[in-house]
């Protein structure tokens, strides 16, 4: 723009040499074993309700640090017709400026059951870290606090998450909180959920998004329509 304005004879950018990135570290998910081994073994640990909420909805790691309690909700509606479940609305995250990703990211993710208790028993949990902070304790409102309130830091659920990894037999090194998060695509594709469906609970503005990112976690399309023609058209004995 400064050589259009003739303010500057040459963009002296075109001198400099654009240093070599390095690649980053390939995604992996879980198992559905490991799963399992993963959410028994953050029982009775602080980790659990987050561990839960990760590891059964989809929520990014940084959404579930910015959640707050009053967009929780525990109940639903199970006298509407339709019935509406319970569910915990992702309207923010720690990203500055406090706003999610993309504008899909902003959603309402149902709940199944599993997350519900874990939430209650992580609600009475939080009420006697409360008491014990005494004077120390900052109100926030956050569903996932420090021991006196505050936002939890990036580097302490890594930590935390860690020891559950390790305490359910994995490499703890070679696993991160947001690697949960391809864990639940790659189950609910296993699954049979369609990637539409799964694209709109990770909060992906398309599902070109959710196929680039998390190829390696879902069952290709082609496989589920060769399995569909052969219910269709058998193969005589």
């Amino acid at each position: 723009m400064a050589q259009k304005r003739d303010m500057v004879k040459r963009n002296v950018v075109q001198l400099c040499e654009v240093p070599i990135g390095q690649d980053g570290r390939p995604s992996k998910s879980l198992t559905f074993d490991q799963v399992e081994a993963v959410l028994k073994a953050s029982e009775n640990t602080p980790m659990y309700a987050y561990i839960v909420l990760s590891l059964l909805i989809g929520a990014r790691t940084e959404e579930l640090r910015a959640l707050t309690w009053d967009h929780v909700d525990l109940v639903g509606k199970p006298d509407a017709v339709p019935v509406v479940l319970p569910s915990i609305s992702v309207w923010r995250s720690v990203r500055e400026g406090g706003d999610t990703k993309t504008k899909k990211s902003r959603r309402t993710l149902a709940m199944p059951t599993r997350c519900v208790e874990a939430l209650k028993v992580h609600r009475d949990y939080q009420e006697a870290k409360r008491k014990l902070a005494g004077k120390k304790w900052q109100e926030h409102g956050l569903v996932f606090a420090s021991l006196v309130g505050t936002e939890l830091d990036s580097h302490n659920v890594r930590r935390s998450f860690r020891r559950v990894v390790k305490a359910a037999g994995l490499n703890a090194k070679e696993w991160t909180p947001r690697e949960m998060r391809h864990s639940v695509v790659s189950v609910l594709s296993a699954s049979g959920v369609k990637i539409e469906d799964i694209a709109r609970l990770v909060g992906h503005s398309s599902t070109t998004v959710t196929e680039t990112v998390y190829r390696h976690q879902i069952v290709p399309v082609m496989q589920h329509a060769a399995i569909t023609m052969d219910d269709i058209f058998p193969v005589a004995s």
